[in-house]
């Protein structure tokens, strides 16, 4: 029996104001004029018999019926944009990557400029995420991660640089404290982050320092606790990454050198072929050898 839908068009157009809120921000979406999705709209609501949506152009309002099929078309219309991203293999358009926050915003976007003038065809579109990578779910390409998560038994990997952790801490701070020995960091108050509670312990063990259970304000995101630290509010432990360029313009200095955390850090890119995925990769990969590695 043949499928009877509405017209594919008419849908798009409808899911895209629904979710949206308004006429103009649709047609923009989809590349068409304001008054070509009010034109499937109403077809669409013609062939169903049906209000979906009710108020001024400006300020649209879904019906009952409008959520109701909203709900159903926004899923399936992301299964169809991964699908096809999972068989298309294009040399230039957008490339989904994933990576942790403050990998994003102190290695990442710093360096990105040079991808973006080596491929300007390719636009990455990124987003933050800390939970393993799932190629399954999620429409990205490209995710960066630590080894200390699960990583697809599928994927591709391209290693890129050690992870070495070792207290960092704005440089007045550290003379007005007389930092000279790790047991020193005992007179400053120690930032910690929620996603490595263990850290400090870990690096104490490393330099036979007994960090014990220093209290101490707690960060959710590196980024934002390597911000407290410039500000001088305490010493913080961090990864090597996420703090080359304040070392090297003299806003945090690391008086004891950094010691190896046990993981890596890597991309990781679905198992099939993607001009796009593996030209970052291979960027990735250049830019993690052109990358310092800290001293110990």
């Amino acid at each position: 029996m043949p499928r009877r839908l509405p017209s594919l068009n008419a849908l798009r157009a409808f899911e895209a104001a629904g979710r949206l809120g308004r006429m103009t921000l649709a047609a923009e979406e989809l590349c068409v004029t304001h008054g070509a999705v009010s034109r499937q709209v109403r077809q669409l609501e013609q062939a169903l018999a049906a209000r979906l949506l009710e108020g001024p152009k400006s300020r649209l309002v879904l019906t009952e019926a409008g959520r109701a099929l909203l709900a159903e078309l926004t899923p399936v219309f992301d299964r169809l944009e991964a699908a096809v991203r999972r068989v298309a293999d294009e040399e230039e358009g957008t490339l989904d990557v994933s990576c942790l926050s403050t990998m994003l915003l102190r290695w990442l976007i710093p360096r990105l400029h040079r991808f973006n003038e080596a491929h300007p065809a390719i636009e990455v579109r990124l987003s933050a995420s800390h939970a393993p990578a799932d190629f399954e779910r999620h429409r990205y390409e490209v995710a960066i991660r630590m080894t200390e998560k699960p990583i697809p038994p599928a994927a591709l990997t391209t290693e890129l640089f050690r992870d070495d952790v070792g207290p960092v801490l704005a440089p007045a701070l550290a003379k007005r404290l007389g930092i000279r020995k790790p047991r020193d960091l005992a007179r400053a108050t120690l930032l910690h982050p929620l996603t490595r509670r263990d850290a400090w312990a870990r690096w104490g063990a490393d330099v036979g320092w007994d960090a014990g259970e220093r209290p101490g304000p707690e960060f959710e995101h590196f980024f934002v606790m390597i911000e407290a630290a410039t500000a001088a509010l305490g010493a913080c432990i961090a990864p090597w990454p996420y703090v080359i360029d304040d070392l090297r313009t003299g806003r945090l200095v690391a008086p004891f050198g950094f010691c190896p955390s046990g993981f890596s850090y890597v991309a990781l890119r679905r198992n099939r072929r993607s001009r796009k995925a593996e030209a970052f990769c291979e960027w990735l990969r250049r830019e993690a050898e052109r990358t310092p590695q800290p001293a110990a």
